[in-house]
C-alpha cells in the first residue's frame, strides 16, 4: 500500500471514529483520537479523562481529545503506523513498542531498571529522554506529549506457586513482543509468548498459555483472577508509558495548543501515576477476595537472572547513563 493510500485511509479513519465517539469533533479546530488497552476502570484512564478535560479547557475547545479505551482504534503498533502517516491519532504506549524507531526507548522497559514511579519519572524528564524523543520525531514522526504516565510494577499471574526462576522453567508466558520484554521473560526461566492483551484472558482459559505478567490494575481490569490463582509480586517492570501522536499532525498545530497539549499531558501523567499508585493495595485485596493467593517473593534471584539482559540487547553503556540519572 502507498503512502499517500496510507494516509488518507488513516485521516479518514481518525475523523470518523472522532465523530462516533464524541459527535461535537466536527466543530473543533483539531481532533486527537487517544488509543489505550486500558479499562475505564484503571487509575490511568481516569488521567486520560483529565488529560480531556483540561485540553479542552485551556484551548477554550479549539481541541477536541477523544478517549477510545479497550484498543477500540486496533492494536497499539497500528496506531502508530496511523500516527506515521499523519492521522490526529495517539496512543498510550510503552517504550518497548517505540525501540523499533529508537532503540533507546527500549531500555525504559528494562528488567528491575528503577524503583518505582518517583524513580522512573525521573528518567522520562530528564535531557537524556528529550534527546531520545527528538529522534523519535525526526526519524519515525511520532511525538511524545509525555512519557510520565506510569501503570505500575509489573507480576507474575501464574497457576502455579512461584519461588525462584527455576519454577518457571516449561512456562508459557504471555509478554508484548518487543525483544526487551521477551529476553527478560526468557532471562527468568519462562518461555515468552507474545500475544495481543485482549487475548490473554482466552488464552489462559484454554491453556494456550501458562501465565501472564502484568501490572496489578490491568490484571485486575481484565478479570485474570478468575483464570490465574497465584499473584507473586517480582516487580520485575516498571510499566512507564506515555501519550505518542503524530509528528506532522502535531507540528501543523499553532505554537499555542502545542505547548497546551505537552503541559496537560505531564500534569495529566502525574495525576494518573499517583492515583496508580494509591490504588494497588486495595485492587490486590480485591484479587485475594477473589481467590487469588497473593505473595511477597525474595527478588534478589530475578535480579541475578535478568541482569544480563542490558548486555544482550546492547544497552550496557546507556544503562550506566540511566543510572546516573536515578542516582541524583
Amino acid at each position: 500500500m502507498g503512502f499517500f493510500t496510507r494516509t488518507l485511509r488513516a485521516a479518514l479513519c481518525g475523523a470518523v471514529l472522532a465523530t462516533l465517539a464524541g459527535g461535537t469533533a466536527l466543530a473543533a479546530d483539531y481532533t486527537l483520537n487517544v488509543n489505550t488497552a486500558l479499562t475505564t476502570s484503571d487509575p490511568l484512564y481516569k488521567g486520560l479523562e483529565t488529560f480531556k478535560a483540561q485540553v479542552e479547557a485551556r484551548s477554550q475547545g479549539r481541541v477536541a481529545v477523544r478517549l477510545f479505551p479497550g484498543s477500540q482504534l486496533g492494536k497499539d503498533e497500528d496506531v502508530l503506523e496511523q500516527a506515521r502517516a499523519g492521522a490526529g491519532n495517539a496512543v498510550v504506549v510503552d517504550g518497548g513498542r517505540l525501540a523499533v524507531f529508537v532503540k533507546e526507548f527500549g531500555i525504559l522497559s528494562g528488567p528491575y531498571l528503577a524503583d518505582g514511579y518517583d524513580g522512573i519519572r525521573k528518567v522520562v524528564t530528564s535531557p537524556l529522554f528529550d534527546g531520545w524523543a527528538k529522534q523519535l520525531h525526526d526519524k519515525a514522526q511520532l511525538q511524545v506529549l509525555s512519557f510520565n504516565w506510569w501503570q505500575g510494577e509489573r507480576h507474575l499471574l501464574t497457576n502455579k506457586p512461584i519461588a525462584t526462576p527455576a519454577d518457571l522453567v516449561g512456562v508459557r508466558m504471555r509478554t508484548p513482543g518487543a525483544p526487551v520484554w521477551t529476553e527478560t521473560v526468557r532471562a527468568m526461566g519462562a518461555t515468552p509468548a507474545p500475544m495481543g492483551w485482549a487475548d490473554v484472558y482466552s488464552a489462559l482459559q484454554t491453556k494456550v498459555i501458562d501465565a501472564v505478567e502484568a501490572q496489578d490494575p490491568a490484571a485486575y481490569g481484565s478479570r485474570l483472577y478468575e483464570v490465574t490463582k497465584y499473584l507473586t509480586k517480582t516487580g520485575h517492570f516498571e510499566l512507564i508509558t506515555g501519550i505518542v501522536t503524530s509528528a506532522g499532525w502535531f507540528d501543523k498545530l499553532p505554537a499555542d495548543l502545542q505547548a497546551i497539549l505537552k503541559d496537560e499531558a505531564l500534569k495529566a501523567g502525574d495525576i494518573a501515576s499517583r492515583g496508580t499508585e494509591a490504588s494497588l493495595g486495595d485492587i490486590e485485596k480485591k484479587m485475594a477476595a477473589a481467590g487469588m493467593v497473593v505473595s511477597e517473593v525474595d527478588k534478589k534471584p530475578f535480579v541475578a537472572a535478568t541482569a544480563g539482559v542490558y548486555e544482550k540487547l546492547g544497552y550496557t553503556e546507556l544503562k550506566k547513563e540511566v543510572d546516573a540519572i536515578l542516582a541524583k
